[in-house]
Parts: C-alpha cells; sequence; structure tokens
C-alpha cells in the first residue's frame, strides 16, 4: 500500500462501498424518470381516444345519443260507420238451430240493425269451417266489415263485387261458439276508431 495505510485488526478496510452505493442511487433514479416519462406518455394516449378531456365520461358531457322513442302524432280518427247504420242479415251455416236467431239478437242489442236471418245459402251451408264468414260489398272493406268484425274478431272478411246493397252478411260456421264479449268488442270498436300513435325513433345526437 506504499506506507500510506496501517493495517490494523482483523479486518480490511472497504474501500469500493461508497461507489456502489452512487451506482444504485443513480440507477434508482433512471428508473422513476423511465416510469414518469411512461406514464405521461400513457395519459396522454387516453386524452387522444377519448378527446382530450380529462373530465369525459360514460354519458359523453352530458349528451345523450342513445336512440329515443318519440310518439308520432294521433292519427286523424278514421270515419266509421256507427253500428246503428250497419245492416247485419244472420246465416246459419251450421247443423245447429236457433244459431242464428241468438246471434241476431245479440247484435241488435250492440246497436246493429237486423236483416233477414235464418239458413245459409248452399254455397255457404255446412261449408264454413272457421267461426264465421263476414260478406259485404267492395265498399264495406274498409267501413262496415272492420265494425263488424269487432264482434267477431276471427271471422273471415269477404267482399262480392257484384254485390250492390250495402247490407253486410255474417255467416255462422262450424267453430262458432259465441261473439266477442262485449266490453272486449266495445274496447276493439273504440281502437278501431281512434288507434294509438306509433312510437317512432329519434336520436338524442
Amino acid at each position: 500500500m506504499g506506507g500510506k495505510y496501517r493495517i490494523t485488526g482483523n479486518k480490511y478496510p472497504r474501500m469500493r462501498g461508497p461507489r456502489r452505493r452512487g451506482r444504485l442511487v443513480v440507477v434508482v433514479v433512471a428508473s422513476v424518470a423511465v416510469l414518469g416519462v411512461g406514464g405521461w406518455g400513457t395519459l396522454q394516449l387516453i386524452d387522444v381516444f377519448t378527446g382530450g378531456g380529462g373530465k369525459a365520461s360514460a354519458a359523453g358531457n352530458g349528451t345523450d345519443c342513445a336512440p329515443r322513442t318519440k310518439a308520432s302524432a294521433s292519427p286523424a280518427a278514421k270515419a266509421l260507420p256507427e253500428p246503428r247504420t250497419i245492416t247485419v242479415n244472420v246465416f246459419n251455416a251450421t247443423t245447429r238451430g236457433g244459431l242464428a236467431k241468438k246471434t241476431a239478437d245479440e247484435l241488435k242489442k250492440r246497436g246493429f240493425k237486423i236483416g233477414d236471418v235464418g239458413n245459409a245459402t248452399k254455397q255457404y251451408d255446412k261449408k264454413v269451417k272457421g267461426t264465421g264468414v263476414l260478406l259485404g260489398p267492395a265498399t264495406a272493406l274498409d267501413t262496415s266489415l272492420p265494425v263488424l268484425g269487432t264482434q267477431l274478431p276471427d271471422a273471415e272478411r269477404r267482399t262480392e263485387a257484384a254485390r250492390k246493397d250495402a247490407a253486410v252478411d255474417l255467416v255462422i260456421g262450424d267453430g262458432f261458439k259465441e261473439l266477442a264479449k262485449r266490453p272486449d268488442a266495445d274496447r276493439a270498436l273504440t281502437k278501431l276508431a281512434r288507434p294509438e300513435p306509433a312510437p317512432t325513433p329519434k336520436k338524442g345526437c
């Protein structure tokens, strides 16, 4: 050692300890700097992809872009005839007796005018498998037949081009049990005359 150091005891002096600690400090400082830069860069990327708004949230700054439903304007009520202005002929196409008269009496209680009542013609006698058939002139397709249809919803509707009179026929079929319950028929008639407005989608942005 050149005589400059005197060694005493059984331990040698540690000459390189401070240098190692200095390197460790440098490494720690560098790591913190790298992490800081990386974190700042990550925040910048987040700002880019979220529009740069640090306060942006799922609410989109209060703007709701989800589709909304808005009820459209209520359509004008249809000009449908009232039951009292509709003449109904009731015919029985089944083998069960008395159905035509019983049905005609109930329709009369509900405000319809009753015309002919009896057995169906050969064209329909014992040939109607459903609840019934509603017949009328072509002009009745969107007027009298829908109104009468509220009393027997499952009945088939037909028009006859050659028919001139305004009366409509109710031909009772094998599947007939009874007319629709009066409260149900009244609600159907009200809905037919005043249909509910259909909802239309509306975008918020």
